[in-house]
């Protein structure tokens, strides 16, 4: 027993003397973590010098785009060909990928040896479907097809075969096939890695962050071509003699330096130099040298590994030693399996700093705390090697603790991956065409606006005439404004702003010659039992905040105040201070209202509440006040245009041409009540059935449908409709309708200004989406923000046709050749959305080009207006007085 234990001490202290003389010997090749960091904290100055359009030309690590800018979603089906070259055998493949729940492939494959003329390189894309051959790597050196096209080559090959029927799809490099075979089977991997014969990753780049190719939208899959990492020097630190006499050695020195460093075309190698010259040292075999050992190649990979095994390692030492002509001792043995751990050692310290890099800028894209990810990992090296994994991986999470990685094996990854690209591409186009054509819905042509500006124009016509007026859907409500503010308005003015799902109550304070306006409110809620329950009780609570109002500023008491009663809902006036509903809109459903004069009705509910008296002397429009606000600061200003919950506009009319009040001397305000524009079908050629959707849905189907195309309160339950029906195509979120996306209303208009946010990052639209239960992939956040788009920007040029047709008519009316005007502007749809204003202007430049049109936005119109609106009025009276 005693004799054991000796032998054990014996080996165990032979095994430390030989590796302590094998570390002194390899001190170079030992790297230190923070050394590892540093070559971390390089590589990703390099992937960023790669990425850099102006800086690309100079860059080692290139950065190629492969033009992959989808990973498979698990939909993919069909039959696909693939052609593996790149090794010394080339290999043809079909590939069956069915979309049965199971994600199922099917793969038939056949061999054939490489003929020494056929080699592959790495290719830079311009499309999915071209590469050119940029360099030559794996030994190989053929003339006549660097700079070329290979897949034009290879289409022009298959186009001699007349019977073989192929569309070449995708060009594909080995590493994004191995991501994507190993993204099929897991989403969340968006790195590939091989470490084999030679070694490359790519990953999943932010297209905003890719100078080299046009777009800022969604993602691309980057092959770095790291092999070439360290060809400016930058290595040159860590480099050993053996590394020098690899690559002078080699069919391309100065060239691939970091892959001459890592990968297995060249570890057997440098294992073999560092022994000859431990040999040469005497420091190996006694001195004793073979011809073997003198002779390039004798040491492989599979070597390296086989002597690196566990238990059967250093038997196996010794028989590749006894192999290559030497007699080794038990101390050789050892000695050199410790060579082998030191070269394996280093190339997984390597490979885990790059990857670091790649995980480090994919967690910064992310702006993610901690990333959680998926490498897809592929070669000779990592898969034979009985360390190489473990290693790898140890030394990654040690580099990136915020990042919990998980390393899955690629299966058949050039093969599969290169159909797995090509079956995504596939489905990507088929996906695409059915998209594009539900957005060609909201395609509007400079033809269908004309036609819309003309058919606005000729409905306003309609709505001015006393014998059309009751069937005009724009129905040119006189609003009994006569004069816009000249500056000497004073005095306090109550205001009342009734619109929405909130009330407010303002105390106005303006004071004459310096156009000051000094305002107090207060806001209250109005509960939907009350907005869609009795009249009387809705006018009752407006009663109830005003004199809490007036308790809350201290003026209860006081003497009568003038009132403007700021009410945004389509009424016929036959004066300033009488006011018949037309109809309810924006939700409101208060019964025995409609018809009803609704300044009587706030006159009997301040009766019946017998606290205080208000002089009621205007009923406004929202849409006039804020006329009325931007006619205050311009005088120029004679339009008032809202675009928020509700669309409307309003204008300063010739008296003579509304034929609905008597009088033909001066102007009037007219509040178009816009709204109800094509209710009688004339809007039916450019309706989709998303608004037919959203109409029936709504509370007063057939009724304002230019409002529900244009206006904050249903944008985005057209979006929300389209968002169904690609769903339920297999077009977004894989399928899945969340119980959430099934509620009506849920998508608020916010959520488009949100989304549509120039800079906003498509993981910030993802957790947009997750807030309404759905689980995006940065593909379906890419068409969210495109159908977004396309419900906005139509919105917007609806509004702007709208809009052209009613400063073409004042230009007409006043016989001007150019007319200069100002538009007063509120709501916030155009104050909010990032999009909406600028397309709006655009779109009246485009139709009402002899119109020089200023837009001002508007402070307060609803409130700051109502005051004016009565200030102008008491200002009218009193002058009429004297």
């Amino acid at each position: 027993m005693f004799a054991v234990h000796l032998l054990a001490f014996y080996f165990a202290k032979l095994k430390e003397d030989q590796i302590k003389k094998v570390d002194r010997f390899l001190y170079h090749m030992r790297l230190s973590d923070d050394t590892l960091l540093d070559i971390m904290t390089r590589f990703q100055a390099e992937m960023e010098k790669g990425l850099g359009k102006d800086t690309n030309p100079t860059a080692c690590v290139k950065m190629l785009p492969t033009f992959v800018r989808a990973i498979p979603d698990g939909s993919e089906k069909g039959e696909f060909l693939a052609l593996d070259l790149g090794g010394s055998k080339f290999r043809v493949l079909t590939v069956q990928v069915s979309e049965d729940g199971k994600r199922n492939v099917h793969m038939e494959s056949q061999f054939y040896p490489t003929p020494k003329e056929i080699i592959h390189g790495s290719g830079s894309e311009s499309k999915l479907e071209e590469g050119i051959l940029l360099s030559w790597t794996k030994k190989f050196k053929v003339r006549g097809v660097q700079d070329t096209n290979v897949v034009s080559s290879l289409t022009k090959a298959l186009k001699r075969h007349k019977d073989i029927d192929v569309d070449v799809l995708a060009l594909v490099n080995d590493t994004v096939a191995t991501m994507m075979t190993c993204a099929y089977d897991d989403p969340r991997c968006e790195v590939g890695v091989i470490i084999g014969t030679g070694t490359n990753a790519c990953y999943m780049e932010d297209m905003s962050n890719i100078d080299m190719v046009e777009g800022d939208e969604g993602r691309m899959c980057i092959n770095t071509e790291w092999g070439a990492f360290g060809e400016d020097g930058s290595l040159e630190d860590i480099r050993t003699e053996f590394d020098r006499e690899i690559d002078l050695g080699s069919i391309n020195p100065g060239k691939q330096l970091f892959e001459k460093m890592i990968s297995g075309l060249y570890m057997g190698e440098l294992v073999r130099l560092i022994l000859l010259k431990m040999t040469k040292a005497g420091l190996l075999f006694r001195g004793e040298k073979s011809s073997a050992l003198y002779t390039k190649g004798k040491i492989e990979t599979r070597h390296v590994a086989a002597m690196e095994k566990y238990k059967e390692g250093l038997q196996n030492t010794r028989e590749i030693l006894m192999e290559l002509g030497l007699e080794p001792s038990e101390e050789d043995c050892l000695a050199v399996q410790h060579v082998c751990t030191i070269v394996s050692f280093r190339s997984a310290n390597l490979c885990a700093a790059a990857l670091a890099a790649i995980l480090t800028r994919l967690q910064e894209n992310k702006k993610l705390t901690r990333l959680r990810t998926t490498v897809g990992m592929d070669g000779t090296l990592y898969k034979i090697h009985p360390q190489y994994p473990k290693r790898l991986h140890k030394v990654v999470r040690k580099l990136v603790p915020n990042c919990d990685v998980r390393f899955l094996l690629s299966e058949s990854g050039s093969a599969k991956g290169a159909a797995m690209v090509t079956a995504v591409a596939a489905r990507v186009q088929a996906q695409r065409k059915l998209i594009d054509e539900v957005l060609s819905l909201f395609q509007l042509t400079p033809e269908h606006l004309v036609n819309v500006k003309n058919k606005m124009r000729a409905e306003m016509e309609y709505g001015l005439k006393k014998e059309t007026q009751p069937l005009a859907t724009v129905k040119m409500l006189p609003t009994y404004v006569c004069a816009m503010p000249d500056g000497t308005e004073k005095g306090n003015y109550l205001a009342l702003d009734l619109g929405g799902t909130n009330f407010r109550v303002l105390l106005v304070k303006i004071r004459s010659g310096r156009r000051s306006v000094r305002m107090y409110n207060k806001i209250f809620a109005i509960p939907l039992e009350i907005m869609q329950g009795m009249g009387e009780e809705l006018f009752d609570h407006i009663v109830h905040c005003i004199a809490d109002f007036l308790d809350y500023m201290g003026i209860k008491g006081a003497s009568r105040l003038p009132l403007g009663f700021t009410f945004s809902f389509p009424c016929k006036q036959t004066g300033l201070d009488k006011g018949t509903l037309v109809e309810w809109t924006k939700g409101f459903k208060a019964t025995d209202c409609e018809g009803e004069d609704v300044v009587d009705m706030l006159r009997e509910a301040i009766k019946r509440r017998n606290e205080f008296e208000l002089d009621i002397v205007a009923v406004v429009n929202d849409t006039v006040g804020t006329m009325m606000t931007c006619g205050y600061e311009d005088p120029d200003c004679e339009i008032g245009l809202i675009a928020g919950t509700g669309s409307n506009m309003c204008y300063m009319e010739e008296m003579k041409n509304i034929e609905l009040v008597e009088g033909n001397e001066g102007k009037m305000c007219i509040n178009t009540e816009w709204g109800g524009f094509g209710d009688n079908g004339c809007l039916d050629e450019i309706r989709t059935q998303y608004d037919t959707e959203v109409d029936e849905g709504s509370l007063n189907p057939g009724k304002q449908r230019y409002e529900k195309m244009t206006s904050g309160m249903y944008l985005g339950e057209i979006v929300r409709q389209i968002l169904i029906d690609l769903t339920k195509h297999g077009l977004l979120f894989r399928g899945q309708i969340s119980e959430r996306l099934r509620t009506r209303g849920i998508f608020e208009t916010k959520f488009l200004s949100q989304i549509e946010s120039d800079g906003l990052a498509l993981l910030q639209v993802r957790r947009i989406l997750q807030q309404l239960g759905l689980d995006s992939t940065c593909e379906d956040s890419i068409v969210v923000k495109e159908v977004c788009g396309a419900v906005s920007r139509r919105a917007a040029q609806l509004c702007g046709a709208g809009l052209a047709a009613i400063v073409e008519k004042r230009r007409e009316d006043r016989n001007l050749e150019h007319l200069k005007i100002t538009v007063g502007v509120d709501g916030t749809l155009y104050k909010l959305h990032p999009h909406f204003s600028r397309i709006l202007r655009e779109t009246v430049k485009e139709l009402a080009p002899q119109c020089d049109v200023t837009f001002m936005l508007s402070e307060d119109g609803s409130g700051k207006g109502a005051a004016l609106i009565t200030a102008v009025a008491k200002r009218l009276h009193l002058k009429k007085d004297n």
